[in-house]
């Protein structure tokens, strides 16, 4: 950057290393020059002789590059086991529970399943299994292998490491030619056909309440599982790391995986004591059944339970699309709610020990990099530079659709 003075001369800083990005613009008002021989005032260098017209550059030099500390990467992590079982010779589990989570009136079905593995699936908290929907496909071949990111912890939702439990959107749209496409697997696992069941469940932190099963995928049905997979999402080994979790309808999975560790469960070699800060995205929490536990998902009262529980180490923040609006009227979509916090989030971002993850829909990523670009640009960081940083520093993680 330059500041300018009317003169014929230019002055370099030699201290400019010193000086912080935002700095290197002088205003001419600013600058004084050394003792008796000559000061500035105005636009002119008064000297002892006479009065001279200066026009002066102060230069300074780039910020240095942004470097992230070194860390020993998750990915090698010991004990971490990805692709046990395949698409060509899956593990046979049961279903435990299917339950839907949404009410009857909601925009769109979200079902929450829990399948028994007795074990032989060890993943962790951030990884996914595949799921092979019963049948074939047009070509009269097996249908294949269709992830799911996994929503509950290493240990289950039962507390015994022998179960897995997915959040699953049944998928349903009208193609251009005005056909209707049902997805294969999300339809395999959230039938259409509901009946009420009287038989009841109990998660380990939650009162019962009644399940709607379906009339085919009912609890003791097998279901072709494959996996563990991925190591991008795994969640951070450091007790004491911010961790900033990113999430628009389903993509809540892993992130409820990574809660119930570090709220509902106990270890002996991890206590969480760092921040956990949920944005959730939803369309919209409003509907006929208000007042049912499940009309909206019993998840958002998991997440009461652990603010209640931890109001120094869990924040979440909601942006509710069709019910929320900014100052400016524009819905609260993810990045709009982020936007309102936009500065602490940068500063947390500045950290070695803050970890963020994404996960739904792609589009959200953009309108985060809208947010961060004018904030690091305050700063003498370019944003994409930095982010390609993070994402090496494994503080960066992505898993969007």
């Amino acid at each position: 950057m330059a500041s300018t003075l009317n003169a014929a001369v230019s002055l370099t800083s030699s201290k400019s290393s010193s000086l912080p990005a935002r700095s290197s613009a002088i205003a001419p008002e600013r600058i004084r020059f050394g003792k008796g021989a000559f000061y500035y005032k105005g636009n002119n260098v008064v000297t002892s002789r006479r009065v001279v017209s200066v026009r002066a550059e102060v230069t300074t030099d780039a910020p240095a590059p942004v470097k992230k500390v070194e860390k020993e990467s998750k990915k090698n992590e010991e004990g971490v086991i990805t692709n046990k079982y395949r698409p060509k010779e899956p593990y046979t589990g049961k279903v435990l529970l299917n339950t839907k989570i949404t009410a009857d009136d909601a925009p769109g079905e979200t079902w929450h399943m829990v399948f028994s593995h007795q074990g032989e699936i060890p993943y962790r908290e951030g990884q996914s299994v595949g799921v092979i929907a019963d049948g074939v496909d047009k070509n009269g071949k097996p249908n294949k292998v269709r992830l799911y990111s996994i929503a509950s912890s290493a240990l289950g939702d039962l507390g015994n490491s022998e179960t897995v439990s997915l959040c699953v959107k049944r998928l349903v749209y009208t193609n251009d030619a005005g056909e209707v496409v049902k997805g294969v697997c999300s339809n395999f696992l959230c039938k259409f056909q509901w009946k009420e069941c009287t038989c009841m469940f109990s998660f380990k932190i939650f009162h019962l309440f009644p399940i709607f099963v379906s009339g085919d995928l009912k609890p003791g049905s097998d279901v072709k599982l494959t996996g563990p997979v991925g190591k991008e999402m795994l969640m951070p080994k450091d007790p004491n790391a911010t961790v900033i979790m990113l999430a628009t309808g389903t993509g809540i999975a892993p992130f409820r995986s990574f809660l119930w560790k570090m709220f509902f469960e106990k270890h002996d070699d991890y206590k969480f004591n760092g921040l956990a800060w949920l944005f959730l995205g939803v369309p919209t929490t409003k509907t006929k059944s208000h007042s049912c536990c499940c009309c909206v998902t019993e998840y958002l009262q998991e997440f009461d339970k652990m603010k209640a529980k931890a109001p120094e180490n869990f924040r979440v923040d909601y942006a509710i699309s069709r019910e929320q609006a900014n100052d400016k009227g524009e819905k609260m979509y993810i990045q709009t709610r982020m936007a309102q916090y936009a500065p602490e989030l940068w500063e947390l971002l500045k950290k070695d020990n803050t970890f963020v993850y994404m996960c739904g829909l792609k589009g959200m990523e953009k309108g985060i990099d809208d947010i961060m670009v004018s904030l690091a640009a305050n700063d003498g960081i370019d944003w994409f530079d930095y982010k390609k940083q993070l994402k090496k520093a494994e503080q960066w993680n992505v898993e969007v659709y």
